[in-house]
């Protein structure tokens, strides 16, 4: 497909944020079986369930415009998955609350990724005049934002200070 026109941009960023989502899912659950914090985990599963609000979300608007929203596949969040596991899901660590203090940095560096997604689809549907897919979006990129404020707060509410000791 080429990209030839802001609409073009639009529908293929919808496949990329789709793409990343549903390989987002995956390693969220993964890690939040992994945490042993409860309010970590609790977090991660609201986390994984805000993402697959996101998936549908991206298969709602994909649909209005006539468009499956596969077909792409995201390499910079295979990246990010890809870290996410090496280093808070197969690393050894001496002390659970590390773990913890490494699953909230990896999950973070996902859900930025969906900040700057959303973000950027967002302000395509605004140009395009696009109002129920940019309500939409915006949706997801609050959801988003909440996800990492929640990852900031556990981080700095104890689990970095019970990793020093």
């Amino acid at each position: 497909m080429s990209i030839d026109t802001l609409e073009d941009l639009y529908l293929e960023q919808l496949k990329d944020i789709y793409s990343a989502n549903k390989q987002a899912l995956t390693v969220t659950k993964e890690m939040a079986t992994a945490a042993s914090n409860k309010g970590l985990a609790d977090a991660l599963t609201a986390g994984a369930d805000g993402i697959q609000d996101g998936i549908d979300a991206i298969e709602m608007i994909s649909k209005r415009h006539d468009e499956s929203p596969s077909g792409e596949h995201c390499k910079g969040m295979e990246g990010l998955v890809k870290e996410a596991r090496a280093h808070a899901i197969e690393e050894t660590f001496g002390e659970d609350a590390t773990k913890d203090a490494m699953i909230i940095t990896q999950y973070q560096r996902l859900v930025h990724y969906a900040i700057a997604g959303y973000g950027c689809l967002a302000a395509f549907a605004d140009r395009l005049e696009l109002d129920d897919d940019v309500a939409v979006l915006n949706k997801c990129l609050d959801a988003s934002y909440d996800g990492d404020r929640t990852m900031t707060e556990l981080a700095t509410a104890g689990i970095n200070k019970d990793a020093v000791a």
